[in-house]
C-alpha cells in the first residue's frame, strides 16, 4: 500500500513538473551554466548542516528532510521534485538511508550530479554486528550499489562525518572552481572543529566505565558510534536499521526487557524522529528510566540542543554518559 501511494505521488510530481513555466526546468544556457549561485540539494538535515559548513552562502542550499524529520519514511512532494530539477548537485547519504531518492530523481527529470557521501567508508553489515554478538562485524566499502544489509547511520562516528565533509568539499570545488579556495578554506576550519569534537567524545566517554557502556535505543542507529567509542548495543525497540519496521511482538519486548534487567542498565533512550511510546513501554516493563531523547537521524529544530551536527553529538554523548552512570 505504501508503495502504491508513493507511485501515485511520484506521478503527480512528474505531471507538476511538466506544467512548470519555461525557465523553471533543468536546462542550461547554450553559452554555458546559468549565472548566479550553484543550486545544491542535501537529502536530510544532518547532511545539510555538513554542506552548509563547507559551502556557507556561496550556494543555494535546499535540504529535503528537515529537523526532526524521519528520512526512512519521508514521502516526497512536488516541491522536492522541483528542487531536484533545479539542482546542480545532490548530496545523499546512500546505503539505502533514502529509499525514495532514485524514484524522486527519475520523476523530477533532474540532470544534477548525484554524490553519495558515504562512498569509501567501511560499512557495518547487518547479520553480524560485533557490538551485539561479540564477534567482529564484516566491513564493506561503500560504493555505488545498493546496501539493504548495511547500517546507513555512518555520521554517528565523527571521523565518518569528516570523510563526508571532504567529499562535499571536493565536489563543490570541482563544480564551482571560482569559489574553490573558499570551499577548501571553510572545510579546513570545520574539519579541525570536527577533529576536536571527536577528541572530546573520546575523553567524555572515558569517564564512563567500560562495563556501563551499554545502549538500548528506538532503532539500530548507533552501530558506528558503538564501534568508534567502545559501546555495546544490547538491542533496540525495532531491531532494524529502518524506522519502517513494525513494532515488536510481546515476546520480543519481554526478551529485550530480560536483557536490560540482566545487564543492569539504568536507562534506555528514545529518539527525536520517533514516537517515544514504545520506549516508554519498555522502560516501564523493565523498571528503569527513559532518558531524554537523543538526536539520531535528524537534527533538532532551530534553537534546540541539537540544531547543528556538533550540538547534536555533544547533546547525545553528554546525555548517554550522564544517564548510564550508576
Amino acid at each position: 500500500m505504501r508503495w502504491y501511494r508513493t507511485q501515485l505521488l511520484l506521478t503527480a510530481i512528474w505531471l507538476t513538473l511538466l506544467l512548470l513555466p519555461a525557465g523553471c526546468g533543468t536546462s542550461r544556457d547554450a553559452a554555458g551554466p546559468r549565472s548566479g549561485k550553484r543550486k545544491v540539494v542535501a537529502t536530510f538535515s544532518v547532511l545539510g548542516d555538513l554542506v552548509h559548513n563547507v559551502a556557507g552562502d556561496q550556494v543555494e542550499l535546499v535540504t529535503l528532510v528537515g529537523p526532526d524529520g524521519d528520512v526512512h519514511t519521508f514521502e516526497p512532494t512536488p516541491k522536492n521534485a522541483a528542487a531536484l530539477a533545479e539542482a546542480d548537485v545532490i548530496f545523499e547519504n546512500g546505503v539505502e538511508l533514502e529509499p525514495w531518492i532514485d524514484r524522486l530523481y527519475k520523476s523530477s527529470q533532474s540532470k544534477a550530479r548525484r554524490v553519495v557521501v558515504s562512498k569509501g567508508l567501511k560499512l557495518i553489515e547487518a547479520e553480524e554486528d560485533e557490538h551485539k554478538h561479540g564477534t567482529k562485524a564484516p566491513e564493506k566499502e561503500a560504493g555505488g550499489h545498493k546496501h539493504e544489509d548495511f547500517d546507513p547511520h555512518v555520521w554517528h562516528d565523527v571521523r565518518n562525518a569528516m570523510h563526508m565533509v571532504e567529499v562535499i568539499r571536493d565536489q563543490l570545488a570541482e563544480l564551482d572552481p571560482a569559489n574553490a579556495e573558499k570551499y577548501k578554506s571553510d572545510a579546513a576550519a570545520y574539519l579541525q572543529q570536527l577533529k576536536d569534537l571527536d577528541g572530546w567524545v573520546v575523553q567524555t566517554v572515558a569517564t564512563l566505565p567500560e562495563g556501563e557502556r551499554k545502549l538500548v535505543t528506538s532503532h539500530d542507529t548507533f552501530g558506528y558510534f558503538a564501534r568508534r567509542y567502545g559501546f555495546q548495543i544490547l538491542g533496540s525497540g525495532l531491531e532494524s536499521f529502518s524506522t519502517e519496521a513494525s513494532d515488536p511482538s510481546a515476546a520480543e519486548v519481554a526478551k529485550l526487557c530480560d536483557a536490560i534487567k540482566a545487564a543492569k542498565v539504568p536507562a534506555i533512550f528514545a529518539e527525536n524522529v520517533q514516537n517515544p511510546k514504545l520506549m516508554e513501554r519498555l522502560a516501564k516493563e523493565a523498571g528503569i528510566r527513559l532518558a531524554p531523547s537523543l538526536f539520531t537521524d535528524a537534527l533538532g529544530k532551530p534553537g534546540s540542543e541539537g540544531d547543528t551536527y556538533e550540538k547534536m553529538m555533544r547533546h547525545n554523548v553528554t546525555t548517554i554518559v550522564t544517564q548510564l552512570k550508576r
